[in-house]
């Protein structure tokens, strides 16, 4: 698939550079579809942002990856659609969930096989040294940290009362890349992608959701170092599209943001700051430069 034809493959499936994927909130799209106890994850991909990449850059029968699939939702996604699915995972306990979101996906009837394997994903293209040259696309998210804002209750409208938390922890694993300071985790995602962009055919895709972060109260730009990460890796960065986390209706957003995510705004803004809740995802799509050199042969 060259350049040009990424936005080809959106515009055939009716979609423009941003995409309506949060139309409805991400519990109403995972329940009865993944299992109660996936909900424990605190950094899960939005359902409809997967079915949305694999749908548009890729056809049944073809090879969707994973590098860090979490609880799964490429694969599970990826197999109702009828494409083929790998995925690898660091932590053993989301392993063990994805597994039993993809047997639940089968059990609903989605046709697509899928692969699970537990490991680092830096040596992905080890791991699976047999699907090598034969992914269309590899779809994946980095980590945001050992930590997020999971589930919370509050004694109070406004958060200033008593907050319960839970779920909110991604690992314990001090070897987890979730763990690591942001040049550490930048570089192992860095290999990551190198590694993933091993199993892509010919023309192959790699597609990242990231969205940026606060790192002690400074606003970072996570999906720009993530692109020069990948470039770094050996990949071009050939389109970069927003995924909206929130809803629209009658021409208006429809906000989808966590308890913490409006708590922390109101706070910003109270110190003088102008943050906004985030509304949506970067979508980034990458080609291996060795398929762009081809094409201007």
């Amino acid at each position: 698939m060259s350049v040009p034809s990424h936005f080809a493959a959106l515009r055939r499936q009716g979609l423009s550079s941003v995409l309506a994927t949060g139309q409805q909130p991400s519990r109403v799209q995972r329940k009865g579809r993944y299992t109660a106890e996936s909900m424990r994850h605190p950094g899960k991909m939005l359902p409809a942002i997967a079915a949305c990449v694999i749908e548009a850059f890729t056809s049944p029968g073809e090879l969707v990856i994973d590098p860090m699939c979490g609880i799964g939702t490429t694969l599970v996604e990826a197999i109702h659609l009828g494409r083929d699915a790998a995925g690898m995972e660091y932590e053993a306990s989301w392993v063990e969930l994805a597994a039993g979101n993809v047997l639940l996906a089968q059990r609903q009837g989605a046709t697509g096989p899928a692969k699970l394997t537990i490991g680092d994903a830096r040596n992905i293209a080890t791991a699976y040294a047999p699907l090598c040259g034969k992914a269309a696309l590899v779809l994946t998210s980095p980590p945001y940290g050992p930590r997020t804002h999971g589930h919370v209750r509050s004694g109070t409208r406004d958060g200033s009362g008593r907050v319960e938390k839970w779920n909110h922890r991604y690992s314990t694993d001090r070897g987890n890349l979730a763990h690591q300071g942001l040049d550490e985790l930048l570089e192992g995602f860095a290999r990551i992608l190198a590694s993933s962009a091993e199993l892509l055919r010919p023309r192959g895709m790699v597609a990242v959701t990231v969205r940026p972060i606060r790192v002690k109260g400074e606003l970072i730009d996570l999906p720009g170092l993530v692109a020069d990460s990948a470039h770094q890796a050996g990949l071009v960065l050939t389109g970069r599209l927003a995924a909206l986390l929130c809803g629209l209706r009658d021409g208006e957003l429809v906000n989808r943001a966590s308890f913490f995510q409006m708590l922390e705004t109101r706070r910003a803004r109270e110190r003088g700051i102008p943050a906004c809740a985030t509304a949506h995802e970067d979508l980034l799509l990458f080609m291996p430069a060795r398929d762009l050199n081809e094409d201007h042969r």
